[in-house]
């Protein structure tokens, strides 16, 4: 396999001598973050496949989309880019356009992409991104339309990264779900639940830690449910604290977390280590027993509740964000007050709001709406007023601490640098563009309904 693989590196090389130009390459990623990781490591082959990469598609002999599937909005947006490659490609016969992720992986996609975007001539689905090479050559020998759907195992750990940033890093530690909310496509694109080996995500991340990354970012569509399929019995908190033992200066954070799977040993985790956020992302969709059991969640509301209430029990300052569905088709008013409760009683320092959308080959796709588009974008309009005066005010029990801060960017025109604490809120403070990358000491000295403001610590 590997003499394969580089046999197709070389003949694929050769190709690229007879440009007249060093070849450049075009990689845009749309949807969650870990479809975004999945982009670095496609910018990471091509580069190693002798490409020059670009952020300009005009100046591009390769363009990759790499797309979600979980949004019906978004796969649209994505197909309206598609469409607008079509001049490109006309005025360079030589372009290659591709489509990757796992969008690729729905069957109507592809004959859409068959039928009225032949220009398109590569396919490659969610984990099959080391197939790239040989699928990339297939094209170069004339292939009309080339597809390589793969997700039943791993990435290889050999593939190469370019990273966006120089002190943000992505890292998977698992992929797919075995979950199989009615609403969501997930588990049909990217397969079932496949843990990476506990050394191999140690060994990423203590390189990152080397080279001065300052946060890490671990992913999976649900880390609570890590250590599935390998040989030896390992948690996501066992995990958590192998990576916390790393030395060096640093935070940790993670996403998503399953409600049914978040215990009392996750959050003591968190709160006993040096580097992992006081912060918990856990999704909740929808404050009605009734429709969590109609999405097929797993959890009741009482059983979520036990989660928050022992994280505040443990440290009143503890953050938490949420996913929340609106309009989920059997969604009543009765039931959106139950979410109404829900935000009261948390006090989210941020929510992630969407106005369900059917996907088509979901169980929820077939259930007929009971509520009016009117009266679901009521709901939202409600929700998000009420949120934003949640924020400010449960944001002022940061008044007058002083936190740790990463300071992410810097705006010239204002002197304001932007970025996260420890506790997962967004925080802005005066400072220069040499503090961008950097772990600081802020005194929070203002509040706002997304934000916090404050004074660097020298």
């Amino acid at each position: 396999m590997a003499e394969t693989g580089a046999q197709t590196r070389e003949e694929i090389r050769a190709v690229l001598e007879t440009f007249s130009h060093t070849p450049r390459a075009h990689v845009q990623s749309f949807g969650c973050q870990l479809n975004f990781c999945d982009g670095e490591k496609y910018k990471g082959i091509l580069q190693d496949l002798g490409y020059e990469l670009t952020d300009i598609p005009e100046k591009a002999d390769v363009i990759l989309f790499n797309a979600c599937a979980v949004r019906a909005h978004a796969e649209s947006r994505v197909i309206g880019r598609l469409g607008a490659l079509k001049a490109i490609k006309e005025k360079n016969p030589r372009l290659i356009v591709g489509l990757c992720g796992c969008m690729a992986e729905e069957a109507e996609v592809r004959a859409l992409l068959k039928k009225s975007y032949p220009f398109v001539k590569l396919v490659l689905g969610a984990g099959a991104m080391e197939r790239l090479p040989e699928s990339l050559l297939a094209v170069y020998r004339g292939e009309k339309h080339y597809e390589t759907l793969a997700f039943a195992g791993l990435p290889d750990e050999a593939l190469p990264t370019v990273r966006e940033s120089g002190f943000q890093a992505s890292v998977p530690v698992m992929y797919g779900c075995n979950n199989f909310c009615t609403y969501c496509i997930v588990p049909y694109v990217r397969g079932r639940e496949r843990s990476r080996r506990p050394e191999a995500i140690e060994q990423e991340v203590r390189g990152l830690i080397e080279q001065g990354y300052k946060e890490i970012l671990l992913l999976g569509q649900n880390v609570n449910s890590y250590g599935r399929g390998l040989d030896e019995e390992i948690s996501f908190p066992a995990l958590l604290r192998r990576l916390d033992a790393i030395e060096g200066d640093y935070f940790i954070r993670f996403m998503s977390s399953h409600p049914k799977d978040a215990t009392p040993e996750l959050i003591d985790t968190m709160l006993q280590s040096k580097h992992i956020e006081h912060h918990l992302h856990l999704p909740v969709q929808c404050g009605s027993d009734r429709v969590l059991k109609e999405m097929n969640r797993h959890y009741t509301l009482e059983r979520y509740l036990q989660t928050v209430d022992y994280a505040r029990q443990q440290s009143p300052d503890f953050g938490f964000s949420s996913d929340l569905i609106v309009g989920f088709p059997t969604e009543t008013d009765e039931d959106f007050e139950g979410t109404m409760r829900i935000i009261e009683y948390v006090k989210y320092d941020n929510l992630y709001t969407f106005i369900y959308s059917p996907r088509s080959g979901t169980k929820a796709a077939e259930m007929p709406f009971v509520s009016t588009q009117e009266q679901i974008a009521a709901r939202m309009s409600r929700l998000l007023a009420r949120q934003r005066e949640i924020s400010e005010d449960f944001n002022k029990r940061f008044l007058g601490k002083t936190v740790r801060f990463l300071a992410e960017k810097h705006d010239p025109e204002t002197g304001l640098l932007l970025g996260k604490t420890r506790e997962g809120l967004v925080l802005e403070a005066a400072g220069t563009p040499e503090d961008v990358g950097r772990l600081l000491h802020v005194t929070v000295t203002g509040v706002k309904n997304w934000a916090l403001s404050g004074r660097l610590e020298r």
